[in-house]
C-alpha cells in the first residue's frame, strides 16, 4: 500500500419511500449529521455514525498508517425523498470539503443507496459523478450500499467498485466496509478493477428478501461462492442488490454488479450467470403472510410465545409506525399478554409523560388521523417513562446509539395490552428498545413488532423461526405490491406484472 495514503470519507444515508412525507433537515439532525474532523473522532468510539464508517476506519487502522480526510456524513430514518434544500446543502459541503482535501489517494463512500430528492431521482449518481469529477479518473473511489439500494448505471460508471450488504437482516455492515478497505488497499498498490452490471425487471416484496432462506438467499449465496471459486476468475466482489421498490423510480429492481481484478470477461460471465438464475427463479418472490383474523386465531390457540410483525407499517421502510389495525384487533379479541412496539406518536408520548408513572389517563392514539393511521382510544396506565436514549445490543443496531425520543410504556386498563410509545420513527429491531422500559422479553406471550425484517436478528434469542409470523394489514410498506399506486416504476416488472420479460445485455 502507498505510504500514509490520504482517504476521503463521505456518506449519505436515506431509504426514500416516495409515498411517505418528505425527509427534512430535522430528520437528519435527530439521527446523524456530522462534518469534518469530528467524524474521525466518532468513528473510533461508540456513536451514531453508520456502522460502515466505523468498520472502514477500524480496518484501515489495522492496515497501517493512513490519513483520514472526513468530509460530511449524514443520515435520516427511512422516509420520503429529501427536500431540495438539504440535498443542495449536502452536495455543496461535500464539494467544498473534497476540494479542500485534495490531493487525495482514494475516496470511501458510505451510502444507503436508495435515496432520492424531491427534485432529483438519481441522487447517488449525482453524488458519485461529483466525486469522480473532483478527484479525476485515476483515484480509487469505492462505495458500500445497503442491499436495498436502487443502483443506476451512472453510479456504477463513476465507481471503481460497489459493495452491498450480503445479510438481511443486516448484520454485516462492518464486514462490508472492511472489504471496501481491503479492496482500496489493493488498488493503492496498483490493481485496476473491471465491472459488469445488469438490472433485472424484478421488484420483489421486501419480506421475500431474507438471506437465511428463500430465492434471494440462494442468489446471494451463489454470488458469494463465485468470489471464492478460482475457476470463475479473479472476482473481487459480487453485489446482488435487491432494490427498494417503494422509491417508485425507473432504477428500481434487482441489480447485479460484479467487480473483478482487471478481467472484464470474468465479471460479465459471472453477472450473466447470476442474472439467468434470478430470472429462472422469479416465481418464488411471493410473500407468505397471515391475514389479521388468522393471526388472532393463532394467538388464541398458542401454547408458546409468538411474534407477529406488522410489516406494512415498518418505519425502517418509510412507514410512520402508527397504524392501529393490529392494536385494535388484538385488543378487541382480549388476547392476554400482548406487547406492541414501537408505536410512534409524539403527542401520545407527551400525554404519558404529563400524566406520570403509575397514573391513568385517556390515551388517544393518532389524535390526528391520516390515510392508514386511524384513531384508537382507551384508558391507560403509565408503567414506565424514559428519554428514549439507548445503545443497541443485537442485530443492525449492535453497539450503536439510538433514540426513540421521549418514550413510555403504557398498559390498556381493560385488557392489559402493553404498548411502547416513542416520539421518533424507529422500527423495533433491538431488544434494548423494550428492555429500557423495564420489560423482561422472556416473559412476553405475544409480541407485535412494527418492523419488516430486522427484528429477526434482534429477537432471535427469544423467538425461533417457527414462532414468527408476518401479518398483512394496510400501510405504507405493504408487501402486497399490486395494492400500491406506483407511478414511475419500470413496467412491466415481476411480480406485479406476470407478463414481464427480460432481455439479456447486448454483450451476453
Amino acid at each position: 500500500m502507498k505510504k500514509n495514503p490520504k482517504v476521503a470519507i463521505a456518506g449519505f444515508a436515506l431509504e426514500a419511500n416516495s409515498f411517505s412525507p418528505v425527509s427534512t433537515r430535522e430528520d437528519f439532525e435527530k439521527s446523524c449529521w456530522h462534518e469534518g474532523a469530528i467524524i474521525t473522532e466518532l468513528a473510533r468510539q461508540t456513536s451514531n455514525l453508520p456502522a460502515e464508517v466505523t468498520g472502514f476506519y477500524a480496518r484501515m487502522d489495522e492496515k497501517g498508517p493512513w490519513i483520514p480526510a472526513p468530509t460530511i456524513v449524514i443520515g435520516a430514518p427511512p422516509g420520503g425523498p429529501v427536500v431540495q434544500a438539504v440535498w443542495t446543502e449536502f452536495m455543496e459541503k461535500l464539494e467544498k470539503s473534497l476540494r479542500a482535501a485534495m490531493p487525495l489517494d482514494a475516496v470511501y463512500v458510505s451510502n444507503h443507496g436508495a435515496s432520492s430528492a424531491e427534485h432529483l431521482d438519481d441522487t447517488e449518481g449525482d453524488m458519485m459523478s461529483l466525486i469522480r469529477r473532483i478527484v479525476g479518473p485515476d483515484v480509487p473511489v469505492i462505495a458500500t450500499h445497503d442491499l436495498h439500494c436502487n443502483v443506476s448505471e451512472r453510479t456504477v460508471d463513476a465507481l471503481d467498485a460497489l459493495i452491498s450488504y450480503r445479510t438481511n437482516p443486516h448484520v454485516d455492515q462492518r464486514e462490508r466496509a472492511a472489504e471496501a478497505a481491503d479492496l482500496l488497499v489493493e488498488m493503492l498498490s496498483g490493481m485496476k478493477t473491471q465491472k459488469a452490471f445488469i438490472r433485472m425487471p424484478i421488484t420483489p416484496p421486501s419480506v421475500t428478501l431474507l438471506t437465511a432462506r428463500g430465492p434471494y438467499a440462494d442468489l446471494v449465496k451463489m454470488g458469494t461462492a463465485m468470489m471464492q471459486t478460482p475457476a470463475e476468475g479473479p472476482i473481487a466482489n459480487v453485489s446482488v442488490s435487491a432494490g427498494f421498490v417503494f422509491s417508485d423510480l425507473p432504477k428500481c429492481g434487482i441489480t447485479i454488479c460484479v467487480t473483478s481484478r482487471g478481467d472484464l470477461a470474468a465479471a460479465q460471465r459471472c453477472a450473466l450467470k447470476l442474472a439467468r438464475a434470478a430470472w429462472a427463479d422469479r416465481a418464488r418472490y411471493v410473500p407468505d403472510m397471515l391475514e389479521i383474523p388468522e393471526a388472532i386465531a393463532k394467538a388464541q390457540q398458542t401454547t408458546v410465545p409468538l411474534l407477529f410483525a406488522d410489516v406494512a407499517d415498518n418505519p425502517g421502510g418509510g412507514g410512520r409506525g402508527n397504524t392501529s389495525w393490529l392494536l385494535a384487533a388484538f385488543n378487541a379479541a382480549k388476547i392476554p399478554g400482548v406487547l406492541l412496539g414501537v408505536f410512534i406518536d409524539p403527542a401520545l408520548a407527551q400525554q404519558a409523560h404529563q400524566a406520570g408513572e403509575g397514573r391513568e389517563f385517556d390515551a388517544v392514539f393518532n389524535a390526528t388521523e391520516s390515510q392508514f393511521s386511524k384513531r384508537f382510544t382507551g384508558r391507560a396506565r403509565v408503567l414506565k417513562l424514559t428519554d428514549g436514549e439507548g445503545l443497541g445490543r443485537r442485530g443492525i443496531l449492535r453497539g450503536k446509539k439510538f433514540s426513540l425520543g421521549p418514550s413510555a410504556l403504557i398498559e390498556l386498563v381493560d385488557t392489559g395490552t402493553r404498548v411502547v410509545v416513542g416520539s421518533l420513527r424507529r422500527q423495533l429491531c433491538d431488544p434494548a428498545m423494550l428492555e429500557m422500559h423495564g420489560i423482561d422479553i422472556a416473559t412476553v406471550g405475544i409480541l407485535i413488532v412494527k418492523s419488516r425484517g430486522h427484528y429477526r436478528a434482534g429477537f432471535d434469542e427469544f423467538f425461533p423461526e417457527s414462532q414468527i409470523f408476518d401479518v398483512d394489514s394496510p400501510g405504507l410498506t405493504t408487501p402486497n405490491l399490486k395494492n400500491v399506486d406506483f407511478k414511475r416504476l419500470p413496467r412491466p416488472v415481476f411480480p406485479i406484472d406476470q407478463d414481464a420479460t427480460w432481455t439479456e445485455p447486448a454483450w451476453a
